[in-house]
């Protein structure tokens, strides 16, 4: 696994416990149910068209087919494409993982 970053994550307060916490959930139930009760219904919709948005562009999908597909802006494409490509290396981490989980399958 490559994480192609070396950008530091901005220091938030309270973003280590937030981290920690999602650290302690072992199954996809308990992590749908922390994400449900911690996000409103349009962050979580946010949330999950940006990883849809990741996952696509992964795949080389063009940007106006995944604004269509997902759906969400071209805006927010580019930005997502951005941020897997300049970003801290979550994204890359998270998808090499998915990628390596589907494999063993």
């Amino acid at each position: 696994m490559k994480i192609t970053s070396t950008r530091e994550v901005e220091q938030i307060p309270g973003l280590d416990d937030l981290a920690d916490a999602v650290l302690t959930l072992k199954t996809r139930d308990e992590a749908r149910r922390f994400l449900r009760d911690l996000c409103t219904l349009p962050e979580l919709e946010a949330l999950t068209h940006r990883w849809q948005t990741a996952r696509l562009l992964e795949e080389h999908v063009p940007y106006l087919e995944i604004a269509g597909r997902v759906p969400t802006s071209t805006a927010t494409v580019t930005r997502v494409a951005q941020w897997l490509r300049n970003g801290t290396g979550g994204y890359r981490t998270a998808l090499d993982r998915v990628h390596a989980q589907r494999r063993r399958r």
